[in-house]
Formats: structure tokens, C-alpha cells, sequence
């Protein structure tokens, strides 16, 4: 129903910023609310951020409130992560997906497409 692809990632020093991309296809982008989530070697997927439908509910993770932010295009039928003040703690592979529809989740269980994920390597 919904193909997810994340683009942006990449190399970034100690302090730098990245914006994170993932443009849907399939059906309309906006009735899913959506989420980013990434997954460091040997640790479980973690939960970092979720946007409403219509944009207009987000929440974040304590570790990254304040430093990332959440936004979405839905005319362009994509979903952003705008990340600042990166630490190599932040490496990861980082993914978005869909969930159900309506209201936000920070539960993996909630989402139903996923992306196939973008690596950000922050560097000391």
C-alpha cells in the first residue's frame, strides 16, 4: 500500500547538522502519521520522533528533544527529520515508517511501513 525510501543520510562531524528525507508512494500520504526510529549495531530499534497526520501533534524522545525536529510535506508526500548538534552517540541506521491511522506512537507495534533505512555516521 505504501513504499517508504529515506534519503539524506551520511558522513558529519562532532556538532554538525543533517536533514533527513523520506518521500511515501502508494496511497495517500496523508492519512498516516509517521515516525523516524534508528537502530545502532547491537541495540534495539529506538524510537525518536512521530508526526500526526495533518502535522499538527509531534513528540519526541528525551534523548533527542531539542536537538531534532519532525516536520512533514504533505503535497510532496514526504516526512523530514532535521537533526542538530550530533554526537557519535547519534550513529545509526535511521528509518521511517507509517502507522495506523490517527494520533501519534512512540510503539513500534503501531507502525505498519517501513523504510529501508539511511546510515548517519557522525565522526569525533
Amino acid at each position: 500500500q505504501v513504499q517508504l525510501a529515506e534519503s539524506g543520510g551520511g558522513l558529519v562531524q562532532t556538532g554538525g547538522s543533517l536533514r533527513l528525507s523520506c518521500a511515501a508512494s502508494g496511497r495517500t500520504f496523508s492519512n498516516y502519521p509517521m515516525g523516524w526510529f534508528r537502530q545502532a549495531p547491537g541495540k534495539e530499534r529506538e524510537f525518536l520522533a512521530t508526526i500526526s497526520r495533518l502535522g499538527g501533534t509531534v513528540s519526541y524522545a528525551d534523548s533527542v528533544k531539542g536537538r531534532f525536529s519532525i516536520s512533514r510535506d504533505n503535497a510532496k508526500n514526504t516526512v523530514y527529520l532535521q537533526m542538530n548538534s550530533l554526537n557519535p552517540d547519534d550513529t545509526a541506521v535511521y528509518y521511517c515508517a507509517a502507522g495506523q491511522r490517527g494520533g501519534t506512537s512512540s510503539d513500534i507495534g503501531y507502525y505498519v511501513y517501513w523504510g529501508q533505512g539511511t546510515q548517519v555516521t557522525v565522526s569525533s
